[in-house]
């Protein structure tokens, strides 16, 4: 290649080229705050996205918010009607429920291998995450508790010497956290997960692969009895599938 054509290739490097450049690690940043936002729930089932509030809210152009959204959509977290809008997605209890039976079958798994593998810094490090979750219960901390729920779980799989199991949970429970955040709140919740997580830590210093499990499978089979109970469901927050959510966009929409 000419030293003449390596000149007009990077005098060609120009502001819209940098610009689009930048687009794909600025759809990303919307995108995981956006998500971050959703699972959260600082935006709610059924809350309208509007791409130019977001383009000032982000300072950046449609086309990143476009793509972020996209994103969002293909995660089940937004559902995206050309005449309508873009809404935060509500819960699909199918959805939910197989999540969380994906997620129990994985971690009965990873405790009874974690048992074979605990060490005593692995204990301790179990029993001070326990430690923090009260000190969140006294201080009413859902948010920082729903965190340190999820450092247990992670941890259990690091013992085992497979995390990447818990990279494959994390994928499929996207709609459970949304769930966890909803029903922390509830009286007496926090403390009877407490009381859950220690049970799976007794039997894992007794060297109880059986009982961890057991232990492990009842803490999360309760979640998959709470999606059974149909009179818990708020129709704001939750669907039976995703085909119903349509009618309810639109007729949302022409209300507005």
């Amino acid at each position: 290649m000419s030293e003449a054509r390596k000149k007009r290739s990077l005098s060609g490097v120009t502001h819209l080229s940098h610009q689009r450049a930048a687009a794909p690690r600025a759809a990303t940043l919307v995108y995981n705050a956006l998500r971050d936002d959703i699972i959260s729930l600082r935006r709610k089932p059924m809350d309208l996205l509007n791409e130019k509030e977001l383009e000032a809210q982000f300072g950046v152009s449609r086309t990143p918010i476009r793509e972020a959204i996209l994103r969002l959509s293909d995660d089940g977290l937004v559902d995206v009607f050309p005449q309508s809008g873009t809404f935060v997605s509500r819960i699909p209890r199918r959805a939910l429920y197989e999540a969380i039976l994906v997620r129990k079958a994985l971690e009965d798994t990873t405790v009874s291998i974690a048992v074979e593998k605990i060490t005593p810094t692995g204990i301790r490090l179990l029993e001070r995450n326990l430690a923090d979750l009260s000190a969140c219960v006294r201080d009413d901390d859902v948010a920082a508790f729903h965190v340190l729920d999820n450092d247990f779980h992670k941890l259990i799989s690091d013992i085992s010497g497979f995390p990447g199991i818990w990279a494959i949970i994390q994928q499929v429970k996207i709609h459970s956290d949304r769930y966890r955040l909803l029903t922390l709140p509830q009286e007496g919740r926090l403390a009877r997960v407490i009381e859950e997580h220690a049970a799976v830590i007794y039997c894992m210093k007794a060297g109880d692969k059986a009982g961890a499990a057991a232990a492990m499978g009842f803490h999360l089979g309760k979640l998959l009895g709470e999606v059974e109970k149909a009179e818990i469901w708020d129709p704001d927050y939750f669907i039976e599938d995703a085909k119903s959510t349509s009618a309810s966009i639109e007729e949302k929409g022409k209300n507005q």
